[in-house]
């Protein structure tokens, strides 16, 4: 095959139950990708895997077709209670544990198996009568999930699979200490099926491995570079009162069609909202404190064409699984490494190919050092002609929304600065 991210394997080669190949081929999933063609038949033999792979080559299906079968071939016991899930799939981000839903959906519609979904933010009752009724899998963030257990609202006694995704940005945002605890409550790692995967098996993920896992086997699915082969990476060195011009200029030049625009402050995130808006630019903003149901909803009618591009902080770089990402811009450039691998993975997914352009501007150019060291190769440097700059019209103007108690804010600002001038 000429995809170099897909395999000649077949899912159907594997020894898997009837229903769950029906599932792939509704879903288009006949050839697997590498993790997938290496992970699946080890883990389909009840053998733990813990996987390394980069962002976008298919790590969600690859636990999710191995969690159905071991379901599927080893039926609860006798005296599971409703509120007991067989399965605990655990995600760092609310957006990955939705779209893990959404995957799991499509691939598990033949099974009679009941998904459950909870994440912080919205739908707290709803979620937690869901649970309460009975799920076969339950799939969400470590905060929520740890919320209702704690309010006995289900227990882990009769767990046969746990999964965890991303597990190296479970470290990143604190939560270990979190997944231990589910853990330490499931059965006893050689009574279950244990799948981790990761975009780097670290050391400490190695030692969480060791913990809670049965000699899992280590599946490590090794790139040429960290970023996708497919994507062409591309960066402009602006002053800071050219990235707007600039913006506007590619993507007119580039006739985008759906882009992700990276930022690094929701301040700026919604001053280039505005340019985008003033310019007729159809745009959603997505950021850190955007109502989780707002959130949702912005992202559907983003997946469904309903704008152009979607300009965010890095709450939207990992865990979605948007189609047809044609661009990504590193508006500001990320300040590590591996948040630019992750923005940057939005696009060229499963196979496809994309464009990654970054702006290493006046404020933040330094990191583009740490950026390259980290991907293992120098990114391609254009420059900024005038061809290239629009003349932009002016921004959307935007209400600011009085800050809570602004005005007795404004006092005791106003107070400490005459307490200051008084010392």
């Amino acid at each position: 095959m000429t995809d170099t991210n897909i395999t000649e394997t077949r899912f159907d080669q594997f020894d898997l139950d009837s229903r769950i190949i029906q599932g792939l081929n509704d879903t288009g999933f006949q050839f697997c990708t590498p993790i997938q063609a290496e992970s699946i038949p080890i883990a389909i033999t009840g053998q733990d895997v813990a996987g390394e792979a980069q962002t976008g080559t298919g790590k969600t299906a690859a636990f999710m077709v191995a969690c159905f079968d071991y379901l599927l071939k080893n039926p609860a016991r006798d005296d599971k209670k409703a509120n007991q899930p067989r399965a605990l799939i655990l995600a760092p981000t609310r957006e990955l544990a939705i779209q893990i839903h959404k995957d799991a959906v499509s691939i598990g519609r033949h099974t009679d198996l009941k998904l459950g979904l909870a994440y912080g933010g919205t739908g707290y009752e709803e979620q937690r009568n869901q649970i309460t009724d009975g799920v076969d899998i339950l799939i969400g963030t470590p905060g929520r999930i740890i919320d209702y257990f704690k309010q006995h609202v289900f227990d882990l006694k009769a767990c046969q699979c746990v999964v965890l995704d991303e597990a190296d940005r479970m470290f990143d945002l604190g939560f270990i200490a979190d997944i231990r605890y589910l853990l330490n409550r499931c059965p006893a790692p050689d009574k279950r099926l244990s799948l981790l995967f990761s975009a780097t098996l670290s050391h400490r993920i190695g030692e969480l491995a060791y913990d809670h896992m049965k000699d899992p086997v280590e599946v490590r699915i090794k790139a040429n570079t960290k970023t996708a082969d497919k994507v062409k990476q591309t960066v402009y060195y602006p002053a800071n009162d050219e990235k707007i011009p600039l913006l506007l200029g590619l993507m007119k030049s580039l006739e985008t069609k759906r882009s992700i625009v990276f930022i690094n402050t929701k301040r700026v995130a919604e001053n280039v909202d505005a340019w985008l808006e003033g310019n007729g630019i159809k745009s959603a903003l997505l950021s850190g404190d955007v109502p989780q149901k707002k959130r949702q909803t912005l992202l559907k009618k983003f997946e469904d064409g309903e704008f152009d591009v979607m300009v965010a902080t890095d709450v939207a770089a990992r865990g979605l699984h948007i189609p047809e990402i044609s661009h990504v811009f590193n508006y500001d450039l990320p300040q590590s490494g591996e948040d630019y691998v992750h923005r940057v993975g939005r696009t060229a997914r499963a196979g496809a190919s994309g464009a990654a352009i970054s702006f290493a501007c006046e404020d933040y150019a330094h990191y583009l050092m740490d950026i390259e060291e980290y991907i293992g190769h120098r990114v391609n440097n254009e420059p900024v002609t005038a061809e290239l700059l629009a003349a932009p019209l002016p921004r959307a103007k935007r209400e600011r929304k009085p800050r809570p108690g602004g005005h007795h804010n404004n006092r005791n600002q106003a107070n400490r600065g005459r307490s200051q001038n008084r010392r």
